[in-house]
């Protein structure tokens, strides 16, 4: 698990005896099985002991996942519990000394035949009922522990932290502790998350991990720490393609920053940020983009119109590799998994990242805290690795986006902010276009006209012959300037068309 291996700076310490907690349909059997039969493919020698489940039940685990559990000793001791409840099997004795006693012995016994050098042991919950008090089951895990030590077995005890002990917690006595947590969200898959509190004689990362449980493996989703992706790289421009935009942002956008595109919707946000990526990709770059607002078959269709000279339009450059085009399930996914998808992406080569739309992206997780947190990770290990990000973002007010009924600020974020607008003019309603910031280099103060058809994207002159337009209702200067109210001016001269 390429994940967990990270978090832990490698993986679980040779000789170690570790804890795996977390409640029931967390995926504690999934995670133990996983690891046992990765160590055996790498020609390890695994035993696991299983007090809960039956092998009916692991095997039943393993296919639906696709695994075997060929090659992994099995040692089933479920019917040492069943015992307890045979009236044949009555006693005066606690069941300390007669159950918990047989168990270990059993397991004692099958790991000098085995001699492995992987154990886990599933079940500690039932070593603790059948123990009966605090003091005994330490004692036990203390000779366990002890036992494992000197054959240096790596040792995984999974525990369901069901009918605890509140004066005793086992992860006092193990080297390392995992903590896996499931919760339920309003909408929506459930999501979990995991936790590491110790590892003796080791770094690891701190905090909590998304992960998912897959067909085929659980996948373990690193807190993204952007601190850790710092690298000198040289600033370039990327063009859009529009003469008259690249002449506004004074060239285009730089490498290693992330600009927004704001304005109410269908105003033509997600249409310019194509063009980025259509003109980096005609270039011979690698992008990515991620929609959350629509379906992909849409975003397709309505990016033709930018892929003028291009055999096969947008789907060509899927297949072809270069880019990587994802409809995100809003109710799927969690920040660490979106985070892990785009960092897949950014490995993989992409230069450009677009993100549409950020709103999109807070509405799917309302839910998950401290999402603005998220966010500054994310685009700051973006911007240290060189990649442009474009962040769609549907107006609410001059540069907020909603989420949970309350206002995150998303504008200290970017380095440059597009402001689209709406303005009625001449018995129409028209679209304009201005840059509001720029902090990688200069940029023009105009508002000009925007134009999308049939023929594609057009940036046209200055609207010098109107006031008020982000307003959305403008007046044209000459007739505040001698009450003529001329409004026969054409609105913008037409740029010429993309080559």
């Amino acid at each position: 698990m390429r994940g967990l291996d990270t978090i832990l700076h490698g993986g679980f310490i040779r000789g170690g005896f570790n804890l795996l907690q977390g409640e029931p349909g967390s995926g504690k059997t999934t995670l133990a099985l996983q690891f046992s039969l990765s160590r055996h493919r790498a020609g390890e020698r695994c035993l696991y002991v299983t007090l809960t489940e039956s092998l009916a039940d692991l095997d039943g685990t393993c296919r639906s996942h696709g695994w075997s559990l060929e090659g992994l000793v099995m040692q089933d001791l479920t019917a040492s519990g069943a015992a307890l409840t045979d009236g044949r099997g009555a006693s005066v004795f606690h069941p300390a000394d007669t159950e918990l006693t047989e168990i270990v012995e059993a397991v004692v016994a099958e790991v000098e035949r085995v001699k492995p050098q992987i154990v886990v042991l599933d079940g500690l919950s039932e070593l603790r009922l059948l123990s009966g008090d605090p003091l005994r089951y330490r004692r036990q895990l203390l000779a366990l522990k002890d036992f494992f030590a000197k054959r240096n077995v790596t040792v995984l005890l999974l525990d369901d932290r069901s009918s605890t002990f509140p004066e005793f917690k086992p992860e006092t006595l193990v080297g390392g502790n995992i903590v896996l947590e499931r919760y339920s969200t309003t909408y929506g898959r459930a999501r979990r998350r995991l936790i590491v509190t110790k590892v003796r004689g080791s770094h690891f990362i701190e905090g909590y991990h998304d992960y998912e449980i897959a067909t085929g493996s659980i996948q373990v989703h690193p807190r993204l720490i952007a601190a850790d992706h710092r690298a000198p790289l040289a600033q370039t421009l990327f063009e859009s393609g529009i003469p008259n935009l690249d002449r506004m942002l004074c060239g285009g956008l730089h490498t290693g920053s992330t600009t927004l595109l704001i304005g109410p919707a269908g105003v033509g946000k997600s249409t310019v940020s194509l063009h980025f990526v259509v003109n980096a990709l005609k270039k011979g770059k690698k992008a990515a983009v991620y929609v959350f607002d629509e379906v992909m078959h849409i975003l397709v269709e309505r990016s033709e119109k930018v892929c003028i000279g291009k055999a096969g339009g947008f789907n060509a450059y899927i297949e072809e590799g270069r880019l990587h085009a994802q409809q995100i399930d809003p109710a799927e996914l969690s920040p660490g998994g979106f985070a892990h998808e785009v960092r897949r992406a950014v490995e993989a080569g992409a230069e450009i990242v677009v993100i549409d739309s950020l709103n999109g992206y807070l509405n799917a997780m309302p839910d998950e805290k401290l999402l603005a947190t998220h966010l500054h990770e994310l685009f700051a290990y973006l911007n240290q690795k060189g990649v442009l990000t474009i962040v769609i973002v549907a107006q609410h007010g001059m540069v907020l986006g909603s989420h949970s009924g309350e206002s995150v600020d998303v504008s200290y974020l970017a380095d440059s902010v597009l402001l689209f607008r709406y303005f009625e003019a001449q018995g129409e309603v028209s679209q304009a276009v201005s840059v509001l910031k720029k902090r990688t280099g200069p940029h023009e103060r105009t508002i000009r006209a925007l134009t999308i058809d049939a023929n594609g994207v057009d940036v046209g002159e200055p609207l010098r012959q109107f006031r008020g337009i982000m307003t959305g209702v403008p007046q044209y200067a000459t007739s505040l300037r001698d009450g003529s109210g001329d409004s026969s001016a054409p609105i913008h001269r037409k740029a010429p068309a993309i080559e």
